[in-house]
């Protein structure tokens, strides 16, 4: 497992530093507390679900009218087939995740959550990330809900027992911050990124990076 160094996230940190300041009155950002993350996840996680539920009542559309007859009465209403559900359906709702966060990341290091509580993630030399890097932090952060569900459907097999072992896994990536010494996450290590608390003065959120962008064109 590679670990991101403490001088490399030293630098990440020093890269965005205040500048408008003296010297004395220099903020500088921290490496964000398990609470904060947790309250941004809570902010975009609405507006995930919503995506996720408009982009399956679309699919769900499309592979009736593709795959399926149907009826006029409730006793005729059937299932998607599996495939569809498999081949379709999954890949994306997980690719609708990835694009959420890869777009947002790219462009200003920021979730609309994220911008809320001043957060922002980088790279571990201060770097906005890249769609590699984006896409290896989203499997890095899956990673224990993933495990957390496969055991919790040994041991129960029932679906509020996988939802609930998988929502487990998700707060222990947030859990292990505090064990960590540098305050880092499970997908913080995994993919060497970091998220940081930003100083008041350089939160710029998102829209002002993009509307920055449009002019510097």
């Amino acid at each position: 497992m590679s670990k991101p160094s403490p001088k490399a996230s030293s630098k990440a940190k020093q890269s965005i530093k205040t500048s408008a300041h003296p010297a004395s009155e220099v903020e500088e950002a921290m490496i964000a507390k398990p609470s904060t993350r947790m309250a941004a996840i809570l902010y975009d996680g609405m507006l995930i679900l919503a995506l996720l539920f408009l982009v399956g009542t679309l699919l769900t559309v499309i592979g009736t009218l593709l795959t399926m007859e149907t009826g006029t009465e409730s006793s005729q209403a059937q299932s998607l087939p599996t495939w569809y559900q498999n081949i379709v359906m999954t890949p994306s709702f997980v690719l609708t995740l990835v694009g959420f966060y890869g777009i947002f990341w790219r462009r200003g290091g920021q979730t609309l959550g994220m911008q809320t509580w001043r957060l922002k993630t980088v790279n571990n030399a201060g770097h906005l990330l890249t769609w590699g890097q984006s896409f290896k932090r989203i499997l890095a952060a899956c990673l224990m809900p993933l495990l957390f569900g496969i055991i919790g459907s040994l041991i129960g097999g029932s679906r509020a027992i996988l939802l609930t072992s998988a929502f487990l896994g998700l707060i222990f990536n947030y859990v292990f911050c505090l064990f960590n010494r540098r305050g880092l996450a499970v997908q913080d290590m995994l993919s060497n990124t970091i998220t940081l608390k930003m100083p008041k003065t350089e939160n710029e959120g998102l829209w002002r990076v993009i509307r920055n962008r449009k002019q510097n064109k």
